[in-house]
């Protein structure tokens, strides 16, 4: 027979890596709420934060069981948010008991991961598209098109070495702004602020500060201010590294405006 700390851990894992792959707060509460409904548990809490799960159930009965997991931010994956919201549609429907519900859960954790030759290729084009679009040229693009790429190699590096975010997104930045800059050296004719803006794109929190203000929006005011701090400190991470390399750029040119 199933216990009520089985059916507890098993949706706080799901909650859990729903937290960690960038899953909304209401959409993570929710979907505990209806995975506890289907496991037909009556009594029950469920607090969601954006970096943390507190849960309890049947409390004082005797078997009472309490859950807090610590999710830290990370990085937006939505195949397997999507993965992990099947898995929930199906508990709901009582397609999925728990011990098939673990397996599917496994599934959802160990899915491949997109190839890496792709991703360079399309944060490339990606940022060549976001060159063009704020006015740039077709050599700008072209330019964008090269440094995204670099830029992509240098941020898998970086999830391997497993750097914080804010270190990643210091030198990141960092990086695009040299890869932008280059093509001035070799007397290119390129508008190098267009080709800056088109390849720091991939590092901007446009995701978190989106999912920040559907959190005010939602009335989870604690979770919004995190993730709205969250994507100022990224944002200012992204205007240091820019602003280093303007300086140093600027310094052994004797001072000369990059503009």
């Amino acid at each position: 027979m199933t216990t009520t700390k089985e059916i507890l851990t098993l949706t706080a894992e799901i909650g859990d890596a729903m937290l960690r792959n960038g899953a909304e707060i209401y959409r993570v509460e929710d979907s505990l709420v209806r995975i506890l409904k289907a496991y037909n548990i009556e009594n029950f809490d469920i607090y969601v934060l954006s970096n943390g799960i507190f849960a309890s159930a049947n409390e004082g009965l005797d078997d009472s069981c309490s859950i807090i997991r610590h999710t830290p931010l990370g990085d937006v994956n939505l195949r397997k948010i999507s993965a992990l919201n099947q898995l929930t549609r199906d508990i709901c429907c009582k397609h999925c008991d728990v011990k098939t519900a673990w397996k599917r859960l496994d599934e959802c954790l160990n899915s491949p991961s997109p190839d890496k030759r792709l991703l360079c290729f399309f944060c490339g084009l990606g940022c060549s598209c976001f060159t063009y679009l704020f006015g740039g040229t077709i050599l700008d693009s072209i330019m964008a098109f090269v440094a995204g790429i670099f830029l992509e190699i240098f941020l898998l590096y970086c999830a391997h070495q497993k750097l914080s975010r804010f270190t990643k997104n210091v030198f990141a930045s960092i990086v695009a702004m040299t890869l932008s800059l280059l093509p001035l050296l070799f007397g290119l004719k390129i508008s190098y602020d267009k080709i800056v803006i088109g390849v720091i794109m991939p590092l901007v929190p446009g995701i978190t500060f989106t999912t920040s203000i559907r959190d005010y929006y939602n009335g989870d005011y604690l979770s919004g201010t995190i993730h709205l701090i969250d994507a100022l400190l990224t944002a200012l991470c992204i205007a240091a590294g820019v602003g280093i390399v303007i300086s140093i750029y600027q310094s052994i040119n004797g001072g000369v405006p990059v503009l």
